[in-house]
C-alpha cells in the first residue's frame, strides 16, 4: 500500500518537532495515532526512517531522503491552505526560527510579533555548523545566519554588516583606546565561543595567521554568557559590533586585524519563502 499524506505529515512534525509526543501535540492527534502512522509509513518503505534515542528521534540515511519529501508536501500544503484562508492565515500559525547570533535576530522577531501576536514564534540559539546545517536540513523555517553559504536551493537576502570588535568593561584600559591588536591580547584571558561557531572559526584563523598564541582562554557556549562573563571581568570577548542591547558598563572596541565586514543574511527554503508567513517575516526583516 502507497504511504498517505497523513503517513508523511506525520512524519515531518516528528522530525520537525524532536519527538512523538510534541508532533501529535503539534497536530492535535494522540501519540498513539502518530505512532501508527509513522509504522505504516516504514513498512510501506521497506525500512527504519526514525530512530528513537534519549535525545529525541535521529533521521537513518533513507529517512533523511524521506525527510525532505515530507517537509517539501508540508510546506506546499501550508501554501494551499494560506490561500484559501487569505489573511486568517496570519492569526494563527507558527514560526520556526534559528540563528547564531541573537541580533539582529531578536529584533526582527520583536517587529513581526507587534505585527502578528498571534503567531507562535520558537527561536532557537545555535553555533554557525549547527545552524546552517539546520537549514539545510529542513529543520527550521528561518535562519539569520551570519556569513551564510550559498545553496540553489535556499534563498538569501541580506540583514544587515557588521564587524568583530573587542568586548570589554567600562573599567579596563582598553575601553580608553580607539583601536587594538590581537597581539594585545596574548596578555589577557579571552572568553571564546564553543566550537562550530563563526567567531570561534575566524578567530583562530587569524591567530595563526598572526602567529600569535594565546596563553589564557576560556570557552563559552552562548553569547548571553559570554557577555555576562565580560561583565563580571573575567575576561575580554570578540563579537560583531552592536551584539547586544546591554551597554551598561560594556565597551566596544575596533580590532586592527578584523576590520573586515561581516554579512548577515536571513535563509529560507524557496518553497517556504513562498509561503505567507515566512514572507511576513521577511518584510519585517527588511522593513
Amino acid at each position: 500500500m502507497r504511504p498517505n499524506h497523513h503517513q508523511f505529515e506525520a512524519f515531518a512534525y516528528v522530525v520537525r518537532e524532536g519527538s512523538f509526543s510534541a508532533a501529535a501535540t503539534r497536530l492535535g492527534v494522540t501519540q498513539s495515532t502518530i505512532t501508527q502512522h509513522i509504522a505504516k509509513l516504514e513498512k510501506s518503505v521497506g525500512t527504519l526512517l526514525l530512530v528513537r534515542g534519549r535525545d529525541g528521534v535521529e533521521l537513518t540515511p533513507v529517512g533523511q531522503d524521506f525527510y525532505d519529501l515530507a517537509d517539501r508536501m508540508v510546506a506546499l500544503d501550508a501554501e494551499v491552505s494560506e490561500r484559501l484562508e487569505g489573511f486568517n492565515a496570519m492569526k494563527e500559525g507558527r514560526l520556526k526560527v534559528i540563528g547564531n547570533a541573537p541580533q539582529p535576530a531578536l529584533r526582527i522577531i520583536a517587529r513581526f510579533r507587534h505585527r502578528f501576536p498571534d503567531i507562535r514564534v520558537d527561536f532557537g540559539l545555535y553555533d554557525w555548523t549547527t545552524a546552517t546545517s539546520m537549514i539545510r536540513d529542513r529543520l527550521a523555517d528561518v535562519g539569520l545566519i551570519t556569513d551564510a553559504p550559498k545553496h540553489d536551493m535556499w534563498e538569501r537576502i541580506l540583514i544587515e554588516t557588521s564587524q568583530y570588535v573587542l568586548y570589554c568593561r567600562q573599567e579596563h584600559p582598553f575601553a580608553q583606546r580607539s583601536e587594538v591588536s590581537l597581539k594585545d591580547l596574548e596578555g589577557e584571558t579571552l572568553i571564546l565561543p564553543e566550537k562550530g561557531s563563526l567567531t570561534r572559526r575566524i578567530l583562530e584563523q587569524a591567530f595563526r595567521q598572526h602567529d600569535i598564541e594565546l596563553k589564557r582562554s576560556i570557552s563559552m557556549t552562548t553569547f548571553p554568557l559570554m557577555c555576562e562573563a565580560v561583565l563580571q571581568g573575567i575576561g575580554v570577548a570578540i563579537f560583531l559590533r552592536n551584539s547586544s542591547l546591554i551597554q551598561d558598563n560594556i565597551a566596544e572596541v575596533a580590532v586592527r586585524e578584523m576590520s573586515a565586514e561581516q554579512k548577515t543574511y536571513l535563509i529560507a527554503t524557496k518553497d517556504r519563502i513562498r509561503l505567507k508567513l515566512v514572507a511576513e517575516f521577511v518584510g519585517s526583516a527588511v522593513e
